[in-house]
């Protein structure tokens, strides 16, 4: 995946809040992400599978605006301006999809911790939206340990598509589709695992726009994504299916706790996505056994 070198991305909505609180290491990020979304949308305490790792010290809370993020030419050469890129790319996507009541969501970049509308989150939890305050929150490390770890690829595309999911996750806040939902239960055909599986689909119709999604000049903000760069987005999907979290987390899988959906099933409806459009992913609708 690559921005096309003159395209605007200064309208992004993202900030980096340099390091502070608690910072915690020892590579279980996406462990943590599962933690954090159990956490969030069912009440259920389970910090006690990340307790243990170790704590580093408190830093200042200052924020960046990254006003050094322009064009597509600085998010090619720059990680956090790739993220300005992704924010500015998304936000004009899904703008175009509403032909009203459409608000926009926003990127916080942190360092070890961080504080947000869903209590104080670190390094841990991996990437994540918080409903409450419309904003998706991320620790850049993370795509090293998706890469290191769970072997993701770990290219551009594939951040694009962690960014992209939890984007989809905007949608459904602010469609209602997160409403009245039953959070208690976990599984393959959980109301969570459902949820999860259409923000991967909302993330393909994105990526799916890719070339024709464009910036107030009418410039592309993407190049038209190669083989190579959907090879590289569906890794990602794959690296964060429950089963492959299990097998290297717990050297079993046990479908009875799945929260996010298998790696199949998460490459499938990102598939799906890409070739359909975002109002065919209604994963609500289908039996459990096709889904």
């Amino acid at each position: 995946m690559t921005f096309n070198d003159d395209s605007d991305i200064s309208k992004g909505r993202i900030s980096r809040r340099a390091k502070g609180g608690i910072a915690i290491g020892g590579g279980v990020g996406v462990l943590g992400l599962v933690v954090l979304l159990v956490n969030v949308f069912a009440g259920v305490d389970l910090s006690p599978l990340v307790d243990g790792l170790e704590q580093g010290g408190s830093g200042g809370g200052d924020e960046s605006s990254l006003e050094h993020c322009q064009s597509g030419e600085d998010a090619n050469n720059d990680l956090d301006c790739r993220m300005k890129g992704a924010a500015a790319f998304l936000d004009d996507y899904w703008a175009g999809q509403f032909e009203s009541g459409y608000r926009s969501s926003q990127i916080e970049l942190f360092t070890g911790s961080t504080s947000t509308g869903c209590g104080g989150a670190t390094s841990a939890v991996g990437p994540f939206y918080c409903p409450p305050d419309e904003t998706i929150y991320l620790d850049t490390a993370f795509f090293d340990e998706l890469r290191e770890r769970f072997g993701s690829s770990g290219g551009p595309a594939a951040q694009l598509y962690v960014v992209a999911h939890e984007w989809g996750h905007h949608i459904q806040n602010i469609t209602g589709r997160m409403d009245g939902l039953d959070n208690s239960q976990t599984g393959p055909d959980s109301d969570g695992v459902r949820l999860e599986l259409q923000a991967d689909c909302y993330a393909g119709a994105a990526l799916g726009a890719a070339e024709t999604t464009t910036d107030d000049k009418g410039v592309p903000f993407l190049q038209p994504l190669s083989d190579q760069a959907w090879a590289d987005a569906l890794s990602a999907a794959s690296a964060v299916g429950d089963d492959h979290i299990q097998e290297q987390t717990q050297g079993q899988v046990t479908p009875e706790t799945w929260t996010h959906g298998s790696s199949e099933q998460r490459q499938r409806w990102f598939q799906a996505g890409r070739t359909g459009t975002w109002q065919a992913c209604d994963t609500f609708s289908v039996a459990g056994s096709k889904l």
